[in-house]
Parts: C-alpha cells; sequence; structure tokens
C-alpha cells in the first residue's frame, strides 16, 4: 500500500512527510483492517507534521478523521461486519479504569492514545482500529463528506458543549475553517444567533453563506454581547478579544490542541462578572456518538476541498496557508 510518514517534523513546506509503499498493516486482536475510503486532513495532522505536538511514534502515519470499510475482522468483531462502512477517529484508546473513565471523562485519561499521533493513521490505503473505538456512520453523506465530521464535527460540538451557550443564545466563532463551518451549523439548528470573526474572504463568504448573523475580521468586535465563544483558531492572541466580547456570565472555550501563547490579560476588561475560560481536550466515545446521531438527523452542508493521496504535502500545505475555506480530504 501506499503510506505518508513523518520523517522528521518541521515546517510543512520543508518536505517532512515522505511517501512509502509497504505491506498492509497487520489488525491486532481486538482491531480492524480497514480500507481507506478517505481521510480528512485536520490541523491537529499539521501539529504533528510540524512537531507542536511532541513525537509520540517516530515516523507516524498522520490522519485521524478515516472512512473506511471493513476489510477483515478480528476474533473481537463486535457489531462489525466485512463491508461495513466505518469511522476511525482521533480517540484510540482509553485504559478505562482510571478515575476520569469511571467519571465518563475518558478523553481525560491519562493512558489514552490517538490516531495519527501514536499509532499510525489514515494517510495510507489501509488502517486498523480497535472496534470498541471504531465509529458507525450516519447514512445519506458521501465518503468525501464524512470524513471532517470525525474530529472537526466531533470536537466542535464537545467545543459547543464547553462552552455552555443558552437556548436561543448568541454565539461567537473565532476562526472559521474544517471544525468551525460544522459547528456554526450545530448552533444555528438550536435557534441561536451566531457571529463570526475570522480572516480570508473564502471563510467569510462561507460563513455568510451558512447563516452567520454577521462576519467580521478575526479580532473585531462582534455587534453584540456574546453569551459563549468558541476559539477554533490556534491564535493566543485571539484570547482577549474573545474575552472582551463576553457578556457577563460568558464562556470562552478553546478548541484546539494547540495555541500560541496568550497575552496578558486584564482582569476587569477581560475576567471580571464571571466570565470565564474552558480548554476542550479530546472527546469521549459518547459524545462522538452523539455527534453524529445529530449528522444522522440534521443534513450537514460540509464544504469540502479533495486531493489524491499523493498530494497530501500538498493539502497540509494549503491548510497552513489558508488557501481554503472547509475542510480537506485525501482520496485514496
Amino acid at each position: 500500500m501506499r503510506v505518508w510518514r513523518v520523517d522528521a517534523p518541521g515546517p510543512v513546506d520543508s518536505g517532512p512527510l515522505r511517501m512509502y509503499r509497504e505491506p498492509l498493516p497487520e489488525p491486532g486482536h481486538d482491531e480492524l483492517l480497514v480500507r481507506v475510503l478517505a481521510c480528512g486532513v485536520c490541523r491537529t495532522d499539521l501539529h504533528v507534521v510540524e512537531g507542536d505536538l511532541d513525537v509520540r511514534r517516530e515516523s507516524v502515519v498522520p490522519g485521524h478523521e478515516v472512512v473506511g470499510e471493513v476489510i477483515s475482522v478480528s476474533a473481537k468483531a463486535g457489531e462489525f461486519q466485512v463491508g461495513d462502512r466505518v469511522g476511525i477517529p482521533w480517540l484510540r484508546h482509553t485504559c478505562g479504569i482510571c478515575r476520569y473513565c469511571e467519571r465518563g471523562m475518558e478523553n481525560l485519561c491519562p493512558n489514552s492514545r490517538y490516531t495519527g499521533w501514536d499509532t499510525d493513521g489514515g494517510y495510507a490505503e489501509y488502517a486498523t482500529v480497535p472496534v470498541d473505538f471504531a465509529l458507525r456512520l450516519p447514512d445519506g453523506y458521501a465518503d468525501e463528506a464524512l470524513a471532517p465530521l470525525l474530529c472537526a464535527g466531533i470536537i466542535g460540538y464537545h467545543a459547543l458543549l464547553r462552552a455552555e451557550l443558552p437556548a436561543g443564545g448568541v454565539l461567537g466563532i473565532y476562526g472559521f475553517g474544517g471544525s468551525a463551518h460544522l459547528t456554526a451549523q450545530v448552533a444555528l439548528a438550536g435557534g441561536a444567533r451566531v457571529h463570526v470573526m475570522t480572516r480570508g474572504e473564502a471563510s467569510r463568504e462561507l460563513a455568510s453563506a451558512l447563516g452567520a448573523d454577521s462576519v467580521r475580521g478575526a479580532a473585531d468586535p462582534p455587534p453584540e454581547p456574546l453569551d459563549s465563544a468558541i476559539l477554533f483558531a490556534p491564535v493566543g492572541e485571539l484570547v482577549p478579544p474573545a474575552l472582551e466580547a463576553l457578556d457577563a456570565g460568558g464562556t470562552l472555550a478553546i478548541a484546539g490542541i494547540h495555541l500560541t501563547d496568550i497575552p496578558t490579560l486584564n482582569y476587569q476588561r477581560h475576567l471580571f462578572r464571571e466570565r470565564q475560560i474552558r480548554s476542550v481536550t479530546s472527546n469521549t466515545r459518547e459524545q462522538a456518538r452523539a455527534f453524529l446521531d445529530f449528522a444522522a438527523r440534521h443534513r450537514l452542508r460540509v464544504s469540502t476541498h479533495g486531493y489524491p493521496l499523493d498530494r497530501a504535502d500538498q493539502a497540509l500545505s494549503d491548510l497552513a496557508h489558508g488557501r481554503f475555506d472547509g475542510a480537506a480530504v485525501l482520496l485514496p
């Protein structure tokens, strides 16, 4: 099979990725072997490739938004059969016995492992997934449209929960890429007013087309106080203006796994009157299933840009430089 590996983390345009031809992976006793039909290109992949995240596996295969067809099942096949379409998400393993797992907070498990970071992911023609972490996918979506749901959609859904948006409330979204354009649709479906702050004309046009109540520059103030806000752009400098835009009691959720340094905050301007900041760490399987159930009931518009597998490095470069709106998807 063809497969991309991170030879040496570094700037994406310096060529840290290299393609190889290798034997198909051998699934473990509790894993499925999957033929990759589509793999989303997530900003977390970029952080892995460029070294923003610590190396957890040498020469790892990135990719954790994988739509695949089950090719073989192990002794522990669970509910899956050969020919089923399944999703391989970011979260790949939790211990099940720590205090976080027992509380239903498996996303905080200290022994958690992740696809495309701890183990090889979907920038390849075949991949494996533990049966207990494979996801059933909603009908009615093409493979290319399903891929971004498996991280961008799920983590955006989790971020929306962390932001504690009240019913009929006002949400601010900072940055408008693969995750944000799906989260906006979830919020709008729930009756929220949504204001988008982002750079890039294509992203602004997409936000308007999806029904945002206003679209402004990345650090511009929204037209009304926000009940909640989500920061998707990995830019710490946007934290102060996002906090300042919150109404009393408002919450800012930071959705990324990586963020540049946050400037000094002024207590009165940014935090007083019970405004708060909340981080977002992965998601639970329960949240993943809840979001995919939502996607089955509501027809989400998924903005994608397809790339052949041979151009995975170009897709990551285009993501890094903001050359497209929505999400990039690799198609083997």
